[in-house]
């Protein structure tokens, strides 16, 4: 199997070898890209090979819950754009720098220059999707989308913001069964720099929540999770109007409070489902929801499968061999911080 590429410029050298994507438990036809196994690496099997392309992609899958980190150093000719297909938790340093610390929202899209040592600690399951892009090409598509511009083009190195066409040009490789289709491939890939080329970053109209607010906030909401917590709580909690402080959370988290909540829920419940053999009705009781039913139909929107489905899977997997490459899954608390 072949790894996908588009047309051939500056050469990309890779030490660890990837092998090809296995088609995993959710449906996802993976047989045109590559799994990553070292984080943010796309390889072939050839240790010494150089693989020539403007656009790469690859895709990180991790259904870990445990405290883990990676490291990687982008390569010196290319950028890396990160896209998130699924909610996480995580913490990315450059160095001393913190880039992001907290909840990342499905649809985070993520810019590491060339050249850039870059550490993670993921805090949940994750999946991403990594397109590795030629500085030339970058380059040349900034220049298109910005003719006749005077200053210099924004350097895109630790750029994040949530995107949702960046989200939706990512599910369709991961999900639309075409990933086999080089032209539709190279397709996504050129829209999606194109996209990037044209990004400015933008300027908060409202201050986010300080961390303090957050924190204050965040512990409220873990010491009273089965109870009904309404806007009007968590504003009490933080000491600020419901507007401003609904306006403030999202500016802080990339969620509205409800949604946040509802993340926390779900959460919680996981670790439930995972850990114990509770009734699903009692599990909805003690994570806030007043009926199953609620609990069910919330739980497959953010997880894609009924609480059953989803833990009946998780025994599944605990009983059956690791797949080579990835330590066993484990269980483990979530925290949120400002990005």
């Amino acid at each position: 199997m072949d790894l996908q590429t588009f047309k051939t410029k500056p050469s990309l050298r890779y030490p660890v070898p990837c092998h090809p994507l296995r088609t995993s438990r959710a449906g996802y036809a993976l047989d045109s890209l590559y799994e990553e196994r070292t984080w943010r690496c796309p390889a072939q099997d050839d240790r010494n090979a150089t693989i020539d392309a403007d656009i790469l992609v690859s895709r990180w899958i991790d259904p870990r819950s445990s405290s883990r980190h990676e490291k990687t150093v982008s390569s010196p000719d290319r950028h890396v754009i990160g896209v998130a297909l699924k909610t996480t938790s995580l913490k990315l340093t450059r160095g001393p720098h913190t880039i992001f610390d907290g909840l990342m929202p499905a649809g985070t899209l993520h810019v590491t220059g060339p050249s850039q040592p870059l550490t993670a600690e993921f805090r949940a399951p994750c999946d991403f999707i990594h397109f590795h892009v030629s500085n030339e090409y970058l380059r040349k598509r900034q220049d298109a989308a910005r003719p006749g511009l005077s200053q210099p083009i924004r350097d895109l190195n630790d750029f994040v913001i949530r995107d949702p066409l960046a989200e939706l040009l990512g599910r369709t490789l991961a999900e639309g069964g075409r990933v086999g289709d080089g032209l539709y491939a190279e397709s996504v890939g050129q829209t999606l720099v194109m996209h990037i080329a044209r990004l400015e970053q933008p300027r908060p109209t409202v201050n986010a929540l300080p961390k303090w607010r957050l924190k204050r906030v965040q512990q409220y909401v873990d010491a009273h999770l089965d109870e009904s917590i309404s806007l009007a709580d968590l504003a009490q909690v933080a000491g600020l109007s419901r507007m401003h402080f609904a306006a403030q959370f999202r500016a802080a988290t990339g969620y509205r409070p409800h949604d946040y909540l509802l993340y926390q829920r779900i959460e919680s419940a996981k670790a439930m489902l995972s850990g114990t053999d509770t009734p699903l009705a009692e599990i909805a009781l003690n994570v806030g929801f007043q009926a199953q039913a609620h609990f069910s139909t919330v739980f497959k929107r953010l997880t894609g499968e009924t609480p059953a489905r989803w833990r009946f899977s998780v025994i599944r997997d605990r009983s059956s061999p690791e797949m080579p490459g990835r330590p066993a899954a484990v269980k483990a608390n979530h925290t949120v911080a400002s990005p």
